[in-house]
């Protein structure tokens, strides 16, 4: 008697074991997976302020070399001093001068207005490779500082052009909108605070 009450415990417990290998195939077989898309785009903050921590943001840059001379008159002869000078100018806009609300969004939409594009390092002579081409006579401290003086006003002439301002203006616009467009914007609005 003892082993027919085993028997039939034992073909209970395989009878629910199946019944739930069963019920668990059936529920696994009907699950589907499914996959939405967010259309909504949104910027966070925390992106704004990655954005706004970059500083100055280089959107030109212009190498010049300026030679550049003086002549000081004498009672025998006269006294030359030639001196030749480089250096890049640089062409953007720093990040830290936005405005508050310098970038609203609306769906697809984000109009964007970024400081005015300028100058962004006020020392651009590079002083290790200025060197005379031709010198004669004693030349003080404050001469070389005129003839530097010289040189970076001429700089600035040629590079600090509306022209130039004005291609640094379309090259910060271009990468603006590449990262704008990166985070999934359509519509993207551009303007540079005059």
């Amino acid at each position: 008697m003892k082993w027919k009450y085993k028997i039939i415990a034992l073909l209970a417990v395989v009878l629910i074991v199946v019944i739930a290998v069963v019920w668990l195939v059936r529920q696994v077989g009907q699950t589907e997976v499914t996959v939405s898309v967010d259309e909504k785009i949104g910027i966070t903050p925390e992106q704004i302020v990655s954005m706004k921590s970059i500083g100055e943001w280089e959107f030109l840059s212009i190498a010049d070399e300026e030679l550049v001379d003086t002549t000081r008159k004498g009672m025998l002869s006269d006294d030359h001093l030639v001196r030749i000078y480089y250096g890049t100018v640089r062409l953007g806009i720093n990040m830290h001068q936005v405005a508050p609300h310098w970038i609203r969004t609306m769906g697809d939409s984000v109009d964007v207005t970024l400081p005015k594009v300028g100058l962004l390092d006020r020392d651009f002579i590079d002083e290790a490779r200025t060197r005379s081409f031709y010198e004669s006579g004693k030349w003080s401290h404050s001469d070389r500082e005129a003839l530097y003086l010289k040189a970076y006003r001429q700089m600035l002439r040629k590079c600090l052009t509306a022209e130039n301002l004005n291609n640094a203006r379309q090259s910060g616009e271009k990468q603006f909108r590449q990262l704008l467009q990166s985070l999934g914007y359509e519509h993207i609005s551009i303007q540079f605070e005059n």
